[in-house]
């Protein structure tokens, strides 16, 4: 069978960026309203009680396979569900979105390094060409087309949260990897949720004894509904697919344009002008994407 080409395969990778970037917006938009256990937990509530009905078939089907392959399926839960998203909604409360998205970047980076020094991964040349194209197109949006801003970043306690998920997350795509095709991924993802779940109950519960509440009111509401269907269900479903279809490094690169995402999310949303810079960074990093998945 041939390799799926990079056409055919651009809603898997565009659709996950585009709605994660849309959940550090959202997480650094309900910090004020929703504790960052509690957005944790709930979205993952929500997200499971919306895929169970698709996925019990498969659940039921798989359930031999998922023990015979239980250290993989806990550790993709563990990384991709609990640990992740709740580190970023932690780190978001003292650092910005464009830190946050900053440091989502250098997920692709992280993959190729812990792929290379743990599993012995090797990248080709058009692989190595397209990460370093795609990280100077994040560099360009980034510092907004001046290397005066480089000096003018400003990094808080949140950020070390935040590329401790970031880490999380190259470990889960790498592992994504090596769980067999034959595991049906909808089924795979529910079960990773209950699984993660498990490990957040006593966080949440913690949480709340500590006196956290949630400020109840149209914003969180709309916080928790968006966090819980587009970046957890839609968006796993699509990566999960674009690591199977493209590899961990194929799908990796997708990451690279959270910040093009959150850009474009800003000027739509917010009312922010787009730049020249903004042009240059997203062609570079497209460009960077395509390359890394030439045959």
């Amino acid at each position: 069978m041939s390799k799926p080409s990079l056409l055919k395969n651009l809603p898997f990778l565009l659709t996950p960026p585009l709605l994660w970037a849309g959940n550090v917006i959202v997480a650094r938009a309900v910090r004020n309203d929703i504790p960052p256990f509690t957005l944790s937990f709930g979205r993952w509530v929500i997200s499971l009680l919306i895929l169970l009905p698709f996925a019990w078939a498969a659940m039921r089907r798989d359930k031999a396979l998922y023990f015979q392959h239980k250290k993989m399926v806990a550790a993709t839960a563990l990384t991709g569900i609990a640990a992740f998203n709740t580190l970023v909604y932690a780190g978001l409360h003292t650092t910005t979105s464009t830190n946050a998205l900053l440091l989502n970047s250098c997920i692709p980076v992280l993959i190729m390094l812990i792929g290379a020094v743990f599993y012995g991964q090797r990248l080709n040349r058009f692989q190595t060409a397209g990460l370093l194209l795609s990280l100077s197109g994040v560099l360009v949006v980034v510092l907004q087309g001046s290397m005066d801003n480089l000096v003018a970043l400003r990094f808080h306690s949140g950020d070390l949260w935040v590329f401790a998920a970031a880490v999380c997350w190259a470990f889960y795509t790498l592992w994504m990897k090596r769980i067999p095709a034959e595991i049906n991924r909808t089924g795979l993802t529910a079960v990773q949720i209950m699984l993660g779940l498990l490990v957040l109950l006593p966080l949440w519960w913690w949480e709340q004894a500590g006196g956290a509440a949630v400020n109840w009111n149209l914003r969180s509401l709309a916080g928790f509904a968006y966090v819980g269907i587009f970046p957890s269900v839609v968006a796993y479903l699509c990566y999960t697919a674009a690591i199977a279809r493209l590899g961990a490094v194929g799908a990796g690169l997708s990451i690279y344009l959270m910040p093009v995402f959150g850009t474009l999310l800003a000027v739509t949303l917010l009312g922010e002008s787009l730049q020249t810079y903004h042009v240059v960074g997203i062609a570079a990093i497209f460009g960077g994407i395509m390359l890394s998945n030439r045959k």
